[in-house]
């Protein structure tokens, strides 16, 4: 909202210093401030009316170290977050881009499947909370809408280079060069394009074709994309969403493993929706989903707020409303810059989380039914609980596991280059 009235200030007006609010990184750190602020601010507030109205965890005893101390602990702190998230990107982002949009009815759709989850665990003291096969609907129609939208929305679309070679080649009506750092030129496309190409990493020319799948068809075979795309989309929001969900079973643990996750994502929008970096880079130019990166500022500004008072001993915990809104966030994120490959390797924490559980459910069951008897391989699922059983302090495990993730991140980044 600010960010039109400075731009009708500057337009008509000529207001001194409203010229600023154009440029993404500006906004981008009012946005990631604003966020901080407002989780700060607000957090003392929401803890102690949780409190006041006992809105606590329950806790069932697993033979955990320190498990029990954490009984009555005040949950539903995903609501902070998802205020120091809407707020700011409300405030300093282009509200009529598609990719906005879509990240908005991401956060409120989980946000809200989230919190009916919690309010069903706190308030109607039912352990289960909502069921799980409404949890997979909810995130299946999410997927739809993103799916859909991706799919046929005018507004998304990429631009294609015309020709990889082409130092002495004059714009025309239908191509424009660009000139990147080391001065080499490549020649875009003027007419965007719809796409269902993807990154694919560590391969030079690194974009692949959704569509590719279903060449067996034969022709005309790309008009019937959308049949394994939507799929693909849906299955990748309802694994990251759940793969977060997972992983917040320590203090601070997805709080702290979502912020690194976002810095990343907010590198990659950038030089995807910069058509110099994604020259320079040699990788698919996305218009318009620069504007993503207020959005991921106020995302990590809010995780990063939100550990404040979730870092262990936590204060409160983000409860379902916070993780499976994280979860999905970053997975329609990924999508969106088409770097949802990637997603294995930058979110590699919530990955083997959910991994361990598969294994240790998958092995058990299967050894109860060959030997009458079920085997585990890990001491408890998901992973973190097995390290506490082994011993490990929970403060270290979580710092652990954060330097997992930044060494992930920083493979993710450096996949721009190394193909």
């Amino acid at each position: 909202m600010l960010y039109y009235l400075f731009d009708y200030l500057d337009k008509h007006f000529d207001f001194p210093g409203a010229g600023v609010f154009q440029y993404i990184s500006f906004r981008a750190a009012l946005s990631i401030i604003t966020s901080l602020f407002i989780s700060l601010i607000i957090g003392k507030r929401v803890i102690k009316y949780l409190q006041k109205k006992q809105v606590g965890e329950t806790v069932r005893d697993l033979g955990l170290q320190g498990q029990i101390e954490k009984q009555g602990t005040p949950t539903m702190g995903g609501i902070i977050i998802l205020c120091a998230i809407l707020i700011p990107t409300l405030l300093f982002a282009k509200l009529h881009n598609v990719y906005i949009i879509l990240m908005l009815i991401t956060t409120i759709w989980l946000g809200t499947i989230g919190f009916i989850d919690d309010y069903i665990k706190v308030f109607k003291k039912n352990k289960k909370g909502l069921a799980g096969r409404f949890k997979i609907l909810g995130q299946i129609g999410l997927g739809l809408i993103v799916g859909l939208t991706m799919y046929f929305s005018p507004d998304v679309v990429i631009r294609e280079k015309a020709d990889r070679q082409a130092p002495n080649v004059v714009s025309t009506e239908n191509i424009f060069k660009v000139e990147n750092f080391s001065n080499a030129t490549q020649v875009y496309s003027k007419e965007p394009v719809k796409s269902t190409k993807t990154t694919i990493p560590f391969v030079k020319n690194n974009e692949f074709d959704y569509a590719y799948l279903l060449a067996w068809l034969g022709d005309g075979y790309s008009k019937w994309a959308f049949l394994i795309f939507i799929p693909i989309i849906i299955f990748i929001i309802a694994g990251v969403s759940n793969g977060a969900n997972l992983t917040d079973g320590l203090d601070g643990l997805a709080t702290g493993s979502s912020a690194i996750i976002g810095v990343t994502l907010a590198v990659l929008a950038y030089v995807s929706g910069s058509v110099v970096f994604a020259n320079y880079l040699n990788i698919m130019y996305i218009p318009y989903t620069g504007e993503l990166v207020i959005y991921i500022s106020a995302f990590v500004g809010a995780c990063l707020a939100f550990l404040w008072y979730n870092s262990y001993p936590a204060q409160i915990f983000m409860g379902d409303t916070g993780s499976l809104a994280l979860g999905g966030i970053i997975a329609v994120f990924a999508i969106i810059i088409r770097k949802e490959l990637l997603i294995p390797l930058l979110c590699g924490v919530f990955l083997v989380q959910s991994l361990s559980v598969i294994m240790q459910v998958g092995y058990f069951k299967y050894t109860k039914k060959r030997f009458g008897e079920g085997r585990r391989i890990f001491k408890m699922a998901p992973l973190h609980h097995h390290y506490q059983k082994v011993g490990y302090h929970e403060a270290k495990i979580v710092m652990r596991f954060f330097i997992v993730g930044i060494i992930l991140a920083v493979v993710t980044v450096i996949t721009l280059k190394i193909r």
